[in-house]
């Protein structure tokens, strides 16, 4: 008895060992500043992980740019010095170029069509990202991103001489905004308050709860009533760092991220709902958009351009777009 005691004991050591052996601490860096809610809650998400995993997986989490923006976050990932980052979607289309079908100019047009088009191609982006080593986590929606600026843009030609900020590093974002004829002034976030307040750019084009929580709403005077363009940012993993987790850990990883991201972006579009109308009671004039077809019209050409330079692939493209135009007629047909 003593001896099957002594056994048992030796047994549950060795597997503590081992346990410990396989747990690690995964770095996970953003720009996005602490005191979000998005970033309690992924703090709280986190903890979670770390709880059902019994340890084995654990994520430190640096906030507010601390390690650098999103390039810079995803040059570490690649020399291990961190292991993920929740970055915008567009600093990773060097990865994997089309990940950009969501930010095409002036398609989406409402939340109900972004929710089915994702359903249909979320799954292809992962494909692609993992296909260069990147694995995709979470997509996190940020929303419609709306025109700021230091004078009223009602049509295309007020949009001509306007220096706008665009990311660093982010070439597909520079085109497109070419083709509207505004000059892109490529600036790091961080860089974007101290852009308004010198005059080095005059608009930026962001949802409302980015423009509030970093005060650009401060430097602008209007917004233009028109949704532009649909952000959304990646929680990424190096795929190597990945591979380190068990399958069993993995499986409870997705489950609590996927329950939190969801969780979080219905919060996110409430809160662009409230930064919307906090920022019209504080005196920015909203102002509507002349002549839409028109505006469809230059934002369809950009995507020609896009297309035609190899910024995107015309595969990728017309699935999206075809993905859209059936959500529409479906969604006419049942109104009917």
């Amino acid at each position: 008895m003593i001896n099957k005691f002594i056994l048992t004991i030796s047994l549950l050591a060795c597997l503590s060992q081992v346990d410990a052996a396989h747990a690690a601490t995964y770095k996970i860096a953003t720009i996005s500043p602490d005191g979000l809610s998005s970033m309690k809650k992924l703090r709280a998400g986190v903890k979670r992980i770390e709880a059902e995993t019994d340890g084995r997986v654990k994520f430190k989490i640096y906030p507010g740019g601390v390690q650098g923006d999103d390039q810079t976050v995803l040059r570490k990932m690649r020399i291990g010095q961190l292991h993920g980052g929740a970055v915008a979607a567009g600093s990773l289309t060097r990865f994997y170029p089309d990940l950009q079908i969501y930010n095409l100019p002036l398609q989406f047009q409402s939340y109900e069509e972004v929710d089915h088009i994702r359903r249909e191609m979320d799954q292809m982006i992962s494909d692609g990202l993992a296909a260069s080593g990147i694995v995709s986590l979470a997509f996190s929606e940020t929303g419609f991103a709306y025109l700021l600026s230091q004078k009223p843009v009602r049509t295309i030609a007020d949009l001509k001489g306007l220096k706008a900020w665009i990311p660093d590093n982010d070439p597909i974002a520079a085109e497109l905004i070419k083709s509207f004829g505004v000059s892109p002034i490529p600036l790091g976030i961080t860089d974007v308050l101290a852009g308004l307040q010198t005059g080095l750019i005059d608009a930026v084009m962001a949802p409302p709860s980015i423009a509030l929580a970093l005060q650009w709403h401060n430097h602008v005077s209007y917004m233009t009533d028109l949704p532009m363009v649909y952000i959304y940012s990646i929680l990424a993993m190096d795929s190597k760092a990945y591979k380190r987790i068990s399958d069993k850990d993995k499986v409870i990883v997705s489950s609590v991220i996927d329950s939190m991201f969801l969780e979080m972006e219905s919060e996110n579009r409430l809160d662009n709902q409230k930064a919307y109308q906090a920022m019209k009671s504080i005196g920015i004039d909203a102002i509507a958009a002349d002549n839409i077809d028109e505006w469809r019209a230059v934002a369809d050409e950009s995507i020609e351009k896009l297309i035609a330079s190899g910024e995107i692939t015309p595969e990728s493209v017309r699935l999206y777009l075809s993905n859209l135009q059936k959500y529409r007629d479906s969604s006419t047909a049942e109104s009917d």
